[in-house]
């Protein structure tokens, strides 16, 4: 695979036929190779299709794997798990649940602040920019990185599923003492793969508005993260926001 390099006419994740797309080195040496299975080929021809056909995929192609980018592999403290990414135009910017400063708070990200807020007393931010979680060491990982404008779900079923089981298998053995924030039933089908034995699992229902009230509010996950990171001597996470007038310009 050549090195993957962004640039901002879109992307696919075959770094051989289209290096467009960068990936941190210490995600490239542990989950590169995947990325030249027919399964990614195949992947990578369908995302050069739509965009010929004139669909709009988001993220944009340099932003495709910003989460691998934000958190390398040896900082990961905390997994979260997305479905996949806003379908939104400018919502999507590769990390899961996060959105730029200047867009609306998405309905289950504002339910995170509001628990957060509740658990740890911490006040709301101003935006929903999650950088600053993914620099800390959370990981913040769609189950499938790409959708087009409009179409929830429109790249479900197309392989993105298979390479996101590889980071995860590949987390759970070569890591421990991992957190693991499976929140409704299509993360913690995902995550069946995680060894309890090794890492902690936190399960509760979706923080969307359909069914936060169903277990998500009041699950007390973000405290709970760190009561278990502070117990193994790590350091705990700082799930606190800058405002928004200090977010440094030029980020993900």
């Amino acid at each position: 695979m050549t090195d993957p390099t962004p640039t901002d006419n879109g992307g696919t994740p075959d770094g051989e036929a289209d290096a467009r797309i960068r990936l941190e080195p210490s995600w490239k040496a542990r989950i590169g190779d995947y990325l030249l299975r027919e399964e990614m080929r195949a992947l990578s021809a369908f995302l050069r299709e739509r965009t010929a056909a004139g669909a709009a995929i988001y993220p944009p192609g340099p932003r495709i794997f910003a989460a691998f980018n934000a958190t390398p592999f040896d900082a990961v403290k905390v997994v979260i798990l997305g479905q996949d990414p806003y379908h939104g135009p400018g919502q999507s910017h590769g990390l899961a649940f996060s959105v730029p400063p200047g867009v609306p708070v998405p309905p289950s990200l504002l339910n995170m602040f509001k628990e957060i807020e509740r658990d740890l007393g911490l006040p709301r931010p101003d935006h929903g920019y999650l950088l600053p979680w993914a620099q800390r060491g959370v990981l913040l990982l769609n189950a499938v990185l790409t959708v087009e404008h409009g179409k929830a779900g429109a790249h479900q079923g197309r392989g993105w599923e298979g390479f996101t089981d590889h980071v995860v298998e590949t987390l759970n053995h070569e890591r421990d003492g991992l957190v693991f924030l499976l929140w409704g039933s299509y993360a913690q089908a995902k995550g069946r793969v995680i060894d309890p034995r090794r890492h902690k699992v936190l399960r509760s229902t979706h923080p969307s508005p359909l069914s936060a009230h169903r277990g998500f509010n009041g699950c007390g996950h973000f405290s709970a993260t760190n009561d278990y990171l502070r117990r193994r001597g790590l350091g705990e996470i700082d799930w606190r926001l800058p405002p928004r007038s200090a977010l440094e310009p030029g980020g993900i």
